[in-house]
């Protein structure tokens, strides 16, 4: 069952950003540091690596006279993250 577990989310931080777009819709890069307590560049270097996994979007945009910077989860990583949380469950004993 181990093999089933998806090694781009042995991170916590990685899997950290996972649970934190598995149930919103968009996040923006402030609201998402602040939630995992991290520094902008351990951040940036994990969804770096997640986006090109094609596991999250990111949109550039303003408000305002503002950048802001979002991020979702893509159907291939909200499905790639189901199965790992679904191997972990397997590893757990039942009962």
């Amino acid at each position: 069952m181990i093999e089933k577990l998806n090694k781009l989310f042995e991170s916590r931080v990685r899997l950290g950003i996972m649970a934190v777009l598995a149930v919103n819709e968009w996040v923006d890069h402030v609201q998402l540091k602040e939630l995992l307590g991290v520094t902008d560049g351990n951040l940036a270097s994990h969804l770096t690596a997640l986006e090109e996994a094609k596991y999250v979007q990111v949109r550039k945009r303003f408000v305002g006279k503002r950048p802001n910077t979002s991020y979702k989860a893509t159907a291939a990583g909200a499905r790639a993250f189901r199965a790992h949380l679904d191997a972990i469950e397997q590893l757990l004993p039942r009962p």
